[in-house]
């Protein structure tokens, strides 16, 4: 019954297909009259459509052929080619063929379905199978040779199936039905390559080429018994390569050079990471030379680089120093410098070239970005620094440079990729800090790797800085402040892990104290470099913010363990002294930096930093006593007890004096608020509680004492308040005097 019906259906497509058919030639037969109407009409018609003048049979030749010499000259004269978008002809491919490319690979599972049809009713025997598809492939490229005159793309897609259909054939004849060796199975895929690119050539058709190379690449994995024969592989390979190299040169078909540059790449990677030997490290050579020839073809032909070609020579000296270099790490041979060193030498003849001819332009620009680059890699190698993360981070910064003369912004997407897998490669070095001992201080690979990636980060930081000079007025990118922000972060963990990796042996509250002091720091140098940095005033003022609240996180909670570890003697005092320097940069941000910024802009501000500096001045204060009159863990219990009772509110008194006072002088609001607030504060604290706990002589002293400096406080307000008074009576007596 299945069968009944599939040959009915067979049957109602033929007589439709039939029908379009007959209606499409006689369209075409229609058209093919219009065009010939159209094409035949009459001299005297002709003339009076447009009747020349002599003067116009002699003179506008003349002017065509000198507009078109002055085009010549200034095409000669540009060394760059005209960029087209890249991916619109692929686009516009897709867009025209999809329909015709969803065809043929339904065709060609149609007919395996058909076959395995035929095969589970077992009407067909093995070699009548491998025979059927054989025949098929051969059919389809029958037909698509027959549609190439008036359908060049369909044709192409066409052949390219009945290509697909000749290599499984030949795959499931070897693999499944054993009908002829692997040799015989590699000789017949060989074939079919070198017939489809024939075909590709003679069909001046790009799309076939790359269906043909997609063929012969895939061929070896097509046949593979799991058995590998690398040498007879990477020979075969070298073959392709000659003929793509060949075929890109005759036609220049950049697509044919770049779909063997991908495959070759990813065998080459697989053997090096399955069996590293030093046989594969002459196939890396030999390709790089290939592809090497092939990127440079227009520029020793045309004096060009076009943004394809330029690609390829940086992801190329990626590729091939990756490779090569990991070969070396992994059968420790020396000195691993030596490819990187080749590689420089072979771009600085360009180099050289370009600036012998004075020609500074994007050519120049290139060779110089990878002599650059690849030195940068030979130093990181000498220095032992992690393979993958340096070549990553220098590969980053080559392709940035590279966008930024030249423009192109396939260089900048190429950045946007590789910058994660530059940070993913940089936790993965970082985790060697984990378990290891013995490092050197500074020299140890953690951290010589960290310093290339830094470095690496900073040139990336100054690129992406004059790009948003030359776009100030436009919207920010957000990949590039999230660029910005992970690059900061880097330099900090960076030196955050080298200097808790050397003091891991001290206390934990030694080691939470330095890493909030190298914090405070680390902010305090990124604000005093603000302006080289081009930091933003909104960015700056969350770097204020977070400086303040690390500031009391460390001098109100980090700081009292440190205190215990000094008092039993697990740290020594001097390490106290030093947690002291965090008020260099308090009082430099508090005196120099908020008044030039934009911190001031909300009153909050003022009653942030008014907190910063009371909760550390108190706190600082109370530590600073506490070490210097007790000598034990028990009299300091008693001494900070002592010290908030007793001295804590003179300090929030003279505090708040030094509030109001500035308040008053500056004409802040906020600061008054602040002042008397904290007076408040004071008095609450010390009639609720306060006086209950003293004795009667602290008692009368800090009654005496509070006493006296709220009396002078007030006599210093109302001085200057007069003082202020008279000012402005003097002045409205001038301006009246003056009408």
């Amino acid at each position: 019954m299945n069968e009944f019906v599939a040959v009915i259906l067979l049957i109602i497509i033929f007589i439709i297909f039939n029908n379009l058919n007959t209606k499409i030639r006689k369209l075409e037969k229609e058209i093919s009259d219009l065009n010939y109407k159209l094409n035949n009409t009459p001299p005297a018609q002709t003339e009076a459509v447009h009747k020349k003048t002599p003067t116009e049979e002699t003179f506008i030749p003349q002017q065509v052929y000198h507009e078109e010499a002055k085009h010549h000259e200034n095409s000669e004269k540009t060394s760059t080619p005209v960029q087209k978008d890249w991916h619109t002809p692929v686009l516009d491919f897709l867009k025209q063929n999809t329909l015709t490319i969803i065809g043929i690979f339904t065709l060609v599972l149609g007919i395996g379905y058909f076959v395995k049809y035929a095969i589970d009713k077992n009407w067909i025997g093995e070699t009548a199978r491998a025979g059927i598809g054989f025949c098929t492939g051969a059919g389809i490229i029958i037909t698509g040779h027959f549609l190439r005159k008036n359908y060049q793309a369909f044709s192409s897609i066409i052949t390219g199936g009945g290509i697909a259909v000749l290599y499984f054939t030949a795959t499931i004849a070897f693999r499944e039905y054993h009908l002829f060796t692997q040799n015989t199975a590699f000789v017949i895929t060989a074939l079919i390559t070198a017939a489809s690119i024939i075909l590709s050539y003679y069909y001046k058709s790009e799309v076939l080429i790359i269906f043909s190379l997609i063929g012969g690449f895939s061929a070896p994995l097509m046949i593979s018994t799991g058995q590998s024969n690398y040498l007879f592989l990477f020979i075969y390979i070298t073959l392709l390569n000659t003929g793509m190299l060949a075929a890109s040169f005759l036609k220049h078909w950049k697509s044919v050079g770049w779909t063997a540059y991908i495959f070759t790449t990813a065998y080459l990677f697989f053997w090096t990471d399955e069996s590293p030997e030093l046989l594969s490290i002459t196939f890396y050579l030999i390709s790089y030379v290939i592809f090497y020839i092939f990127a440079l073809h227009d520029y020793f032909r045309k004096n060009i680089l076009s943004t394809s070609d330029i690609l390829i020579l940086a992801l190329l000296n990626l590729s091939s120093i990756l490779g090569l270099l990991y070969i070396f790490d992994t059968l420790k041979y020396e000195p691993p410098i030596i490819f990187p060193l080749i590689f420089t030498a072979l771009n600085s003849v360009l180099l050289f070239r370009e600036y012998t001819r004075k020609n500074f332009g994007i050519a120049y620009s290139v060779f110089a970005g990878l002599v650059t680059s690849l030195i940068t890699i030979a130093i990181a190698i000498q220095f032992k620094t992690h393979l993958i993360t340096s070549i990553w981070a220098i590969e980053a910064t080559l392709l940035l440079f590279i966008w930024k003369k030249t423009g192109h912004k396939i260089f900048k997407i190429f950045f946007y990729i590789l910058f994660p897998l530059v940070m993913i490669a940089q936790l993965v070095t970082w985790t060697e800090y984990f378990g290891t001992k013995d490092f050197n201080i500074i020299f140890n690979p953690p951290f010589i790797t960290s310093s290339f990636t830094i470095v690496s980060i900073m040139i990336n930081l100054y690129l992406l800085r004059n790009t948003a000079k030359e776009l100030q007025g436009k919207a920010n990118n957000i990949f590039e402040d999230l660029i910005t922000i992970i690059s900061y972060g880097v330099i900090y963990i960076t030196f955050l892990l080298e200097i808790t990796y050397h003091i891991s042996e001290m206390p934990w509250s030694a080691i939470t104290s330095v890493g909030l002091l190298f914090s405070i720091y680390y902010i305090f140098i990124l604000l005093l470099f603000r302006k080289p940095l081009n930091i933003r005033n909104d960015i700056q003022t969350l770097l204020i913010y977070l400086f303040f609240f690390l500031l009391i996180i460390n001098t109100s909670a980090s700081t009292p363990p440190v205190i215990t570890a000094i008092l039993t003697k697990k740290l020594h005092i001097s390490f106290y002294f030093l947690h002291l320097i965090q008020w260099i940069p308090f009082i430099y941000i508090g005196y120099k930096i908020i008044p030039s910024s934009a911190f001031h802009k909300q009153q909050i501000s003022y009653w942030i930093l008014s907190l910063a500096l009371i909760i550390s001045v108190s706190c600082e204060l109370h530590h600073s006593y506490i070490v210097m009159v007790s000598h034990s863990l028990t009299q300091s219990y008693e001494a900070s007890k002592h010290f908030n009772i007793l001295y804590l509110p003179i300090i929030w008194t003279i505090l708040a004096s030094i509030f109001i006072y500035n308040g008053l002088k500056k004409n802040i609001q906020e600061y008054n608020k602040i002042g008397f607030a904290l007076i408040g504060l004071m008095v609450l604290k010390l009639y609720g509680y306060d006086v209950w706990q003293m004795d009667n002589i602290s008692r009368i002293s800090a009654f005496i004492v509070l006493g006296i400096i709220l009396l002078l406080s007030s006599f210093t307000f109302q001085r200057l308040k007069n003082m202020i008074k008279n000012m402005m009576d003097k002045k409205d007596k001038t301006e009246e005097s003056t009408d």
